[in-house]
């Protein structure tokens, strides 16, 4: 009897403990969830720019975004009701989600060198087919990179010259190269000429993946062990419940 009612603030306390990793863990899934809509509907368009870009990548995010959001739901269930067996499942699908994340965290780093190279030559194929009709998706995608970023071929504008369109149209830049697209002489221009962007797209791209991958990379990394935390807790939550549940039957 006395082992039962010291037992009764040691599984309220670790209830309280999981709820709140519940609470953390749903906030997660929905912003694994956002990310993953906000990368299709925005980002896709110059990711499809890389040599090695997946179309699965965005629908990966919002499944795994929308099953952790139901995971940590249920998870909220089963902690309030107190279901040691639930629990036991809960945690379960805390492991399978901190493996996804953890193989996405070390995908990452792992790929890092290789998504710069996709990229690289992405740009050469976009610049060596800009302006040709069935290629629309892809002319897009380059002058929304060029407008965004603010800046101007591969590794300088003058990388236009020797492309295709530049050969065509003797010179010439994009209109996505300019600064004022409607007050600018998009021609090649001088180095003193301050009408368009200068600096290549390409070391902008890598130079935010420099800066920021690796930062990507170790919260991945920290949110997946976080998961395993709540598995830990999960399971250690069930244990108590059953075992005050076996002290009130003896």
């Amino acid at each position: 009897m006395q082992s039962t009612l010291v037992l009764a603030p040691v599984v309220t306390f670790m209830k309280t403990l999981l709820m709140v990793f519940n609470f953390v863990f749903w906030i997660t899934g929905i912003t694994i969830l956002a990310i993953g809509i906000w990368t299709k509907v925005q980002l896709y368009i110059y990711m499809e720019l890389s040599s090695l870009y997946y179309k699965e990548v965005p629908y990966v995010l919002i499944g795994v975004g929308a099953v952790i959001v139901l995971v940590g739901s249920l998870g909220c269930c089963c902690t309030v009701k107190g279901n040691s067996f639930l629990l036991y499942v809960y945690s379960v699908f805390l492991v399978v989600v901190f493996v996804i994340e953890l193989s996405s965290g070390i995908t990452g780093f792992i790929f890092k060198t290789k998504l710069e190279n996709g990229f690289q030559d992405g740009l050469h194929s976009a610049l060596k087919h800009y302006g040709d009709k069935e290629y629309a998706m892809t002319n897009n995608a380059i002058d929304g990179l060029q407008k965004n970023l603010d800046c101007c071929g591969i590794s300088s504008y003058k990388d236009w010259i020797n492309t295709p369109w530049g050969k065509e149209h003797f010179g010439l830049v994009p209109p996505s190269c300019c600064k004022v697209e409607e007050k600018c002489d998009n021609q090649i221009p001088v180095d003193n000429s301050t009408d368009i962007f200068k600096q290549g797209c390409y070391r902008k791209v890598v130079d935010f993946m420099d800066g920021n991958l690796g930062l990507i990379g170790g919260v991945a990394l920290g949110i997946s062990f976080f998961q395993l935390l709540g598995a830990i807790l999960a399971c250690c939550l069930a244990k108590s419940i059953n075992k005050a549940k076996y002290e009130q039957v003896a």
